[in-house]
């Protein structure tokens, strides 16, 4: 087989929704198929690329000849916020306003002279106006839900919630008189589900809640898709990818992607970063003085947002567990609220034991072998990296699918405890004793352990499924009579 010309090079545009947590995997992925011969256009909104200028450098998004980022506004007015922006303002903004942006940014693409011929359209699940863009170039499109599957498929039935009359609900006294420990059990590949466990956008008392009809229209939509992707393993989650499989597009599963990457030796490929906060490098070498598994990581992620109470909860739980531990808190954590102020007695009182940072490299963190836990707002990132460095969890799901996520590290897959919603210092303080010392959290380590190498069999060995799924997805994208 001859040399690939430049005009036959395939060209994919990869478009992530405009969020921490959407970025980062749809990166990975942008990496991969560069590394397996694809021309990159990665598309950022506006605000993003300018958070990324400012966390990593006025050159960081430099990359490659074949790997370039553009960019389209997202609707919403300018601000020089260094911030999360509102996710139900993004998903109805982005819906609204995107598309014209975007066919204008695919036709320019199309007709330069500089980038090979666009051939292929990889958009988020939550942007899937690109179909539309897609099927008026004539090009596949493929659909990266950065879910985890059991969440993606709570979202494919959000409609049938509504159908059967379970949401909206009455009143907001549903939310505290046991009614959402009602069991669903018709939700395919899904067992032992209570609503609670459900994405908490169901918790509305609204008929039309923006967010259940954005996922409703989402979900229906991604019919359209050529194929559809999760970052997720077959044995993790493979009786929930049966049943998506059975009633969607072909479903790949190719994760956990922080391990799939690893396969990348390009430097320069490995070197673009998507963190929208500046990483702060000094707490790796702290991590190197600690012993191993003796230190709490404890992040929240890029989207949760708690009360100045629950702050101080958490403060004083970790300080009277006497444990060491590393502590992200973003400068957004809690709003409104100087949290220098707020922790001040706080560090005090742990200033030999515990490192406050306000990001990290987390995937390097959670396979430090001084992490022996992980207290995670179970966000499917965190829930994978924490499950691919073998690191038992306690969580505190805050927002969307984690209290999905949490539902299954906890219950069936072995690698976590559930903090309660109103998380108060003395819970916390015993939760972390037993997470780091206790017979339960020796059993958690064990299982986060088996299924880390399983993990790794899944992504790294030469017939593992999700690096055969990958080669597979190429060939959809590359011809979709290959789906």
């Amino acid at each position: 087989m001859g040399l690939v010309t430049f005009a036959e090079k395939p060209h994919a545009v990869c478009i992530p929704f405009p969020g921490q947590g959407h970025i980062n995997p749809m990166l990975k992925l942008a990496k991969l198929l560069h590394f397996n011969g694809f021309h990159i256009t990665f598309v950022n909104t506006e605000f993003n690329h300018k958070r990324l200028l400012k966390s990593r450098g006025p050159n960081a998004l430099d990359g490659l000849p074949s790997f370039r980022f553009q960019t389209i506004p997202d609707g919403l007015l300018p601000t020089d916020a260094d911030a999360t922006q509102d996710t139900p303002s993004l998903c109805e903004s982005t819906r609204k306003n995107c598309l014209a942006p975007f066919k204008k940014l695919l036709s320019d693409l199309h007709s330069s002279p500089d980038v090979p011929p666009v051939t292929c359209i990889v958009s988020d699940g939550a942007m899937s106006f690109t179909l539309d863009a897609a099927e008026e170039l004539g090009v596949p499109e493929v659909l990266f839900w950065t879910t985890s599957a059991c969440g993606f498929m709570a979202y494919v039935h959000c409609h049938q919630l509504t159908e059967k009359g379970f949401i909206p609900l009455k009143d907001a006294s549903y939310i505290t008189n046991g009614y959402l420990d009602t069991i669903i059990d018709w939700i395919p590949g899904m067992k032992d589900m209570r609503l609670r466990d459900l994405p908490t956008f169901i918790r509305t008392t609204e008929p039309h809640d923006t967010m259940v009809d954005f996922l409703t229209v989402e979900t229906e939509r991604c019919k359209r898709a050529s194929a559809i992707i999760l970052n997720t393993f077959d044995v993790l989650e493979h009786e929930v990818l049966d049943a998506l499989t059975s009633i969607l597009p072909p479903v790949y599963s190719i994760g956990p992607l922080n391990l799939l990457i690893n396969q990348i030796t390009d430097m320069n490929l490995k070197s673009i970063g998507s963190n929208l906060w500046e990483e702060d490098q000094e707490c790796l070498k702290w991590l190197d003085t600690k012993k191993p598994n003796s230190v709490v990581y404890v992040n929240f992620g890029s989207i949760t947002v708690m009360t100045s109470e629950q702050l101080i909860e958490f403060a004083w739980g970790l300080t009277n567990s006497n444990k060491t531990f590393l502590w992200v808190i973003r400068p957004d954590l809690v709003a409104g609220d100087d949290t220098d102020v707020l922790l001040r007695e706080f560090k005090a009182e742990t200033k030999d034991r515990g490192l406050l940072a306000t990001w990290c490299p987390q995937e390097q963190v959670l396979s430090h072998p001084a992490i022996g836990g992980f207290l995670t707002h179970s966000g499917w990132n965190s829930t994978l990296e924490s499950l691919s460095g073998g690191v038992p969890m306690l969580c505190w799901p805050f927002f969307a699918e984690q209290q999905t996520n949490c539902r299954y590290s906890c219950r069936e897959w072995g690698i976590g405890m559930e903090i309660e919603n109103d998380a108060k210092r003395d819970e916390i303080e015993s939760l972390v004793r037993e997470l780091m010392d206790g017979d339960k959290g020796k059993e958690l380590k064990k299982k986060a352990l088996e299924w880390k190498r399983l993990a790794e069999e899944a992504s790294t060995a030469p017939r593992g499924s999700s690096f055969l799924n990958l080669e597979n997805m190429i060939k959809c994208v590359d011809s979709p009579s290959n789906c």
